[in-house]
């Protein structure tokens, strides 16, 4: 593993273990050159994946490109890391049982719309507005108006849309 400072090819692995939601392993390296210190994650890969955009044009999925988009819908809310890094896990295993080797941004939003609606209203409203290209604020207002909050019991199924 390169070192992210110094860019030296050797490091050593001083501290091996498993996330919370034992998706993936957490190493603690240090550089033999410098001897800085940082953080590797290693988690399974079923298939690589490429994403389809609206436009046609074609790339390869990007788990830390989801990873911010989520975590950006989730920014002053109550939805820690792990959290985060749980749902941004699940979306990607989802994605690769699918069996296709090619996913659309589309079926990855909605997989990412699906999991923010479970956790935080605001988030999910934040996420959609994106996703959604809402273009007025009447977008946000028909859309806010059709969401209620997480856990109430007089709520139906949210929208998902198109």
């Amino acid at each position: 593993m390169r070192c992210p400072f110094c860019a030296h090819e050797d490091s050593q692995v001083k501290d091996s273990r498993p996330t919370e939601d034992a998706a993936a392993i957490r190493r603690r390296r240090q550089c033999e050159s410098c001897g800085a210190r940082f953080t590797t994650f290693e988690r399974v890969q079923l298939r690589d994946l490429t994403v389809v955009k609206s436009e046609g044009q074609r790339e390869t999925f990007e788990r830390d490109k989801l990873a911010r988009s989520v975590s950006l819908a989730c920014r002053k809310r109550p939805v820690d890391a792990a959290q985060i890094e749980q749902m941004v896990s699940g979306i990607q295993r989802q994605l690769e049982t699918l069996g296709d080797q090619e996913v659309t941004t589309k079926q990855i939003g909605t997989l990412a719309m699906d999991a923010l609606k479970r956790v935080d209203s605001v988030a999910y409203i934040r996420f959609a507005s994106v996703y959604k290209d809402f273009a007025e604020a009447r977008d946000f207002e028909e859309f806010a108006g059709s969401v209620k909050e997480v856990g109430d019991p007089n709520h139906p199924t949210l929208p998902m849309g198109e």
